[in-house]
């Protein structure tokens, strides 16, 4: 999903663009804090600070800029000591607690370390920070020293943030203190927008405040001190707004936000509080990476380098929580829906009927020195717009919203016919139009990630396994809701589309010595005959036949494939296999997540059971129980947890959105609106889940919760039907 993947951004000579790994954004190994509000997210260190002791990520970035480069926090010019740094468990408060050094306050005196306490706390909203520091001292004498914060404010483009460098900027301004006290930092960009950080202090700092800030503190023993700031994101012309609320008041307002969220999804807890951890945090991760827009929720991709909208990324992420939450998936479709291209626009990869790739607001994005401020480069988006559509559709009944965006459905569908299937042959291609775009155009879209089994990279169009499962229940999925909608011509022609594309799909992609399909076929359309996750996907769609999925599935599971974590994007022993590579090697958790559920669709309970075992020892060997975007695929070995990749999003979206396509695979969780029926297919719970509780499973207005218990003796699983709410029936099949 990275826009190539060796991890910067710059556009390298082969035409990719990457995230630079570097010290600075490789984020990964120290955990840094961070929090999400609509399109600001805020990166800091465990001590609150950002960039304190050296050149890093970090920072406050709204709208793809940082508007924050620089906070450090000292006291008596020395940095603190850390107690304790952790963001709460529903991710809108960070809270640090530190202490001090031994602080000399004469030639013959000092005062002891750990006599005063300093709280840092922090809640983000949309565009502002509030802090509260709350100083006291513990000492049984009378203490005299000074607390003092340091601000810089860069205005990086975020690009610029991952390595991308410029020839120009635009003019950054010297801090000026305005009439009401306020300190602004100002940048007018190159695309003439005037981008401004303004920072109010309660008290006010002693003397005119500015980069530097010391408030002098005398604190009598047990004395306390309280220290607030407010960061705030402007941009173009200044303007009287309403002030912001209060710490207190934007944290309430964060928390009724983050509380509508949980009310519109099923609630999940088990007899695992190891498993229950996991899932909070992967519940919680998705409600902070999730944005309100005027179409409903949408989840932006990660931090920091996606915090953003992106096409492919928040349709999986719908289809993994669609059980629990279809309303993320209706949001995800309107806004897809609304942002459809209707024109060629080569320059950015646009096309009649396309669903964007990914959309930025930031000064490069603007002035197009990054192709991406409203890009439709990625071959799949389309495919799985409309198999969001269908499984929304099934999952919950909803027609109004089905005939709402039909227009946009059967433009997908045009593209697909039309421009996605280059040559007429039935098989969806890609080949850039943008000499800026991205050379790889499915979800591995990494310059090297589409190869033959010499290594040789292949040729442009290319056509990609899971993108033509993807097309082909695209297409089969049109059909049912074409019928459902009394459009019976569609239905019928759609629908036969669909099985010549899944035998067109059998013909060229199957690879009887390697039992799975080839990873794609090349402009000539030559087989790139190599071992990887991709053909997984093509279980989550049905494609295969049940004896070839059951190979595909022992491929999969293979030690070459499956390294105790997940299983690996590309088998070891392939020509460009590297378990330290973006897409080469590595381990994603939602790839697995996908291949679960296609796992489960097959009955195929046993392989399913070792990988989600896999998956929720990931977790739990991970900080925080937060899978991270990606992880290296090294082989598993006793006491260690899986290898970090430096320069992975954390959190994710996809990534928090695997657990849920965990728990809907062990569950084989589906519904049948039409009958008011939520079905369970041979649900399963492994031996480290003994009992699991579902609370607020709705269906339409109805809504049940319900109990399943695992029986050591045999392994069955037994359910309970707890509470119903309204007319809905629960069925379990065997």
């Amino acid at each position: 999903m990275d826009e190539d993947g060796t991890g910067a951004v710059r556009q390298d000579d082969d035409g990719a663009w990457s995230v630079t790994a570097t010290a600075a954004t490789a984020l990964a190994l120290y955990r840094p804090r961070t929090l999400k509000n609509g399109s600001s997210f805020l990166v800091l260190d465990h001590f609150g600070d950002a960039q304190a002791i050296g050149s890093t990520a970090e920072g406050l970035f709204h709208d793809d800029t940082r508007f924050l480069s620089r906070l450090s926090l000292r006291l008596a010019g020395l940095r603190p000591l850390l107690l304790s740094s952790a963001v709460s468990a529903d991710n809108t408060v960070l809270s640090v607690n530190m202490t001090n050094p031994d602080i000399p306050v004469a030639p013959d005196r000092k005062l002891m370390r750990d006599s005063v306490h300093v709280e840092r706390q922090m809640v983000l909203g949309s565009g502002v920070v509030r802090e509260r520091i709350t100083l006291r001292n513990f000492a049984e004498t009378h203490l005299s020293t000074e607390m003092s914060l340091t601000f810089a404010a860069d205005f990086a483009d975020i690009f610029e943030v991952r390595g991308q460098k410029r020839a120009r900027r635009g003019e950054r301004r010297a801090p000026e203190i305005r009439p009401d006290g306020s300190l602004v930092f100002a940048y007018r960009g190159l695309d003439d927008l005037e981008r401004r950080t303004r920072l109010r202090f309660d008290p006010a700092p002693d003397g005119a405040p500015g980069r530097d800030n010391r408030w002098p503190l005398e604190l009598p023993p047990g004395g306390r001190q309280v220290i607030e700031v407010t960061i705030t994101c402007e941009s173009g012309p200044e303007a009287e707004e309403a002030e912001a609320p209060g710490f207190d008041g934007l944290l309430a307002g964060i928390r009724a936000w983050c509380g509508e969220r949980d009310a519109a999804r099923a609630q999940v807890v088990s007899s695992n509080q190891a498993f229950n951890d996991w899932f909070a945090r992967s519940e919680s991760d998705l409600t902070m990476l999730t944005t309100q827009t005027p179409s409903g929720p949408f989840p932006y991709a990660g931090i920091p380098w996606f915090s953003c909208p992106f096409g492919r990324d928040s349709i999986i992420t719908a289809l993994q929580c669609l059980w629990a939450d279809p309303e993320l998936a209706r949001g995800v479709l309107r806004y897809h829906a609304k942002l459809q291209a209707t024109a060629m626009d080569p320059a950015r990869d646009a096309e009649p009927g396309k669903i964007l790739h990914e959309s930025r607001k930031g000064e490069m994005a603007a002035l197009r020195e990054v192709p991406f401020g409203r890009y439709y480069g990625s071959v799949d988006s389309t495919p799985l717009f409309v198999v969001l559509a269908t499984q929304y559709a099934e999952r919950t009944g909803d027609w109004a919203l089905i005939r709402e965006i039909w227009p946009n459905i059967v433009a997908a569908l045009g593209w697909i016919e039309r421009h996605g299937d280059i040559d007429g042959d039935l098989l969806l291609e890609y080949d850039r139009q943008s000499l800026n775009g991205l050379i790889n155009q499915g979800w591995k879209d990494s310059w090297d990630s589409v190869f033959h089994e010499d290594g040789r990279l292949a040729d442009a169009p290319i056509a990609l396994i899971e993108v033509q499962a993807y097309a082909e229940a695209a297409w089969r999925g049109a059909g049912r809701m074409a019928k459902a909608l009394g459009h019976e011509d569609e239905a019928a022609v759609w629908t036969d589309r669909a099985d010549a594309v899944r035998a067109r799909v059998e013909e060229a992609f199957w690879c009887e010595e390697l039992s799975t399909y080839a990873l794609a076929l090349d402009g000539e359309k030559r087989p790139c005959r190599v071992r990887s996750s991709n053909a997984g996907h093509a279980l989550l769609t049905g494609l295969p036949s049940p004896d070839r999925a059951r190979r595909i599935a022992q491929t999969l599971m293979a030690p070459e494939s499956f390294c105790g974590w997940g299983i690996r994007t590309i088998a070891e022993g392939e020509s460009r296999y590297n378990p330290m590579s973006y897409h080469n090697g590595s381990v994603w958790p939602h790839d697995n997540g996908l291949i679960a559920l296609g796992m489960k669709r097959y009955g195929l309970n046993v392989q399913l059971e070792r990988l989600l075992t896999g998956l929720y020892d990931s977790a739990l060997s991970v900080d925080m129980h937060r899978l991270p975007e990606l992880f290296c695929g090294f082989p598993r070995r006793h006491g260690e947890g899986p290898t970090a990749y430096p320069v992975a999003c954390l959190p994710q979206a996809w990534a928090a959105a695997s657990a849920y396509a965990a728990l809907g695979a062990m569950l084989g969780v589906s519904f049948r609106p039409e009958e008011g029926v939520i079905r369970f297919q041979r649900p399963f719970l492994p031996a480290w889940l003994e009992e699991l509780r579902i609370e607020n499973l709705r269906l339409g207005t109805a809504a049940v919760d319900v109990r399943l218990r695992r029986h050591e003796a045999d392994g069955s699983v037994s359910l309970n039907l707890l509470r119903r709410r309204g007319q809905v029936e629960v069925a379990v099949i065997t």
